[in-house]
């Protein structure tokens, strides 16, 4: 484990000293009194007292806190797959990602409501500069993927990281989450990149990758939010990128999005889990494929296509796609009262006169109509 100290969560025996040490903190305090309003502090204190593992923290008072989010924000968490997964067994979760925090929150919630193995989840460094958030991620069992190295310790880093995930799989039988590419997705359009897939397979040691990726048993994971609480806050990296310009974060710009993302509205929320690629499949592919890279490139577009396929699209997706080719083509999907909504959410928060705005916000709840379209045209 030495190799693994900078990235790895807390072990059981440091979750009570480091929740000591900041149980006073004003942004712990604030998320302790958001979670147990009706308590007073010496009686919240003693909740803290009790937590003396990490899943006591994650059940004891992070299970209530997403409790408490969703019901001030959102209309609700529905989930559907999770029964196809055994209860004593480890899997590594890929999905799509739109929210710093909330993505794997909900899904450990969904794991534990089902009795599953709750996840280690990945999270870069570069969001957790500051110590409490720092303290937060250890103690509810994320570990750090390191940004902003050269190649040379990028590489070193990054076998680093795989072989912690194969260990905490392999060995710990510990669940594992990471985003299907690096960062939030933006603009709506869930891909993955090949080189999260090449990471993963950097601890395969002696077997295939075939063998490696069955053995650790993927599951790709669709997350949909209704409404994307963040989406205007996404929209200036969006459009520097259409507009083939480098763009810079402010300086809180990520925590600002922690604290939008929790407590912004989101409508409906839904988790699909998809079907684990089986190692038939694997060595199906492999047979197809000549070199790595093709090989990588056809696991990365299976997972797509179950992320899209899985996608619950809700009446703004349906709405938008209407909007950005002005047609009613999908006009069963939604009533007359939501386009209205939708309409005004999309004058209150964007410059309308920007075509380019417009059309980058309504890309932005469009493409997973758009993939989803495109998925069943190419099974036609």
């Amino acid at each position: 484990m030495s190799n693994f100290e900078d990235i790895r969560f807390f072990k059981d025996s440091e979750v009570q000293p480091a929740l000591q040490q900041y149980v006073n903190h004003p942004m712990i305090k604030a998320l302790l009194q958001f979670t147990f309003p009706e308590k007073s502090y010496e009686e919240i204190k003693k909740i803290v007292q009790e937590c003396h593992s990490i899943r006591d923290f994650q059940t004891k008072i992070i299970y209530t806190t997403v409790q408490k989010v969703l019901e001030k924000s959102s209309e609700g968490l529905s989930y559907h797959g999770f029964e196809k997964l055994k209860r004593d067994e480890s899997y590594m979760f890929i999905s799509n990602h739109r929210d710093i925090i909330l993505d794997t929150s909900l899904l450990n919630c969904v794991l534990y409501e089902q009795d599953l193995i709750m996840t280690a989840s990945a999270i870069g460094d570069n969001l957790v500069k500051k110590p409490f958030l720092l303290l937060l991620s250890r103690i509810n069992r994320n570990f750090l993927v390191q940004r902003g190295l050269g190649p040379r310790e990028m590489l070193k880093s990054s076998q680093n990281l795989s072989e912690y995930i194969k260990h905490l799989l392999l060995e710990g039988k510990r669940s594992v989450w990471m985003a299907q590419r690096e960062g939030r997705t933006k603009d709506g359009n869930d891909t993955t990149q090949q080189g999260v897939l090449k990471m993963l397979a950097m601890a395969k040691g002696d077997k295939t990758i075939a063998e490696y990726f069955s053995k650790i048993k993927i599951v790709p994971v669709a997350i949909s939010y209704e409404f994307d609480p963040t989406d205007i806050l996404k929209m200036p990296e969006i459009m520097a990128k259409r507009m083939e310009e480098t763009y810079i974060k402010s300086a809180n710009e990520d925590f600002n999005s922690i604290m939008k993302g929790a407590l912004g509205n989101k409508g409906r929320i839904h988790i699909e889990a998809g079907n684990p690629l089986s190692q038939n499949w694997f060595e199906e592919i492999e047979k197809q494929e000549t070199s790595v890279n093709d090989f990588l490139k056809a696991i990365a577009r299976n997972i797509d296509e179950e992320i899209h396929a899985n996608y619950k699209l809700w009446p703004a997706n349906y709405i938008a796609c209407d909007l950005l080719h002005n047609s009613d083509e999908h006009a069963s999907h939604y009533t007359d009262k939501e386009k209205r909504q939708f309409e005004r959410r999309l004058t209150r928060r964007i410059d309308c006169k920007n075509a380019l705005e417009v059309n980058s916000y309504l890309l932005m709840y469009a493409n997973p109509v758009i993939n989803q379209e495109r998925l069943d045209e190419n099974k036609v």
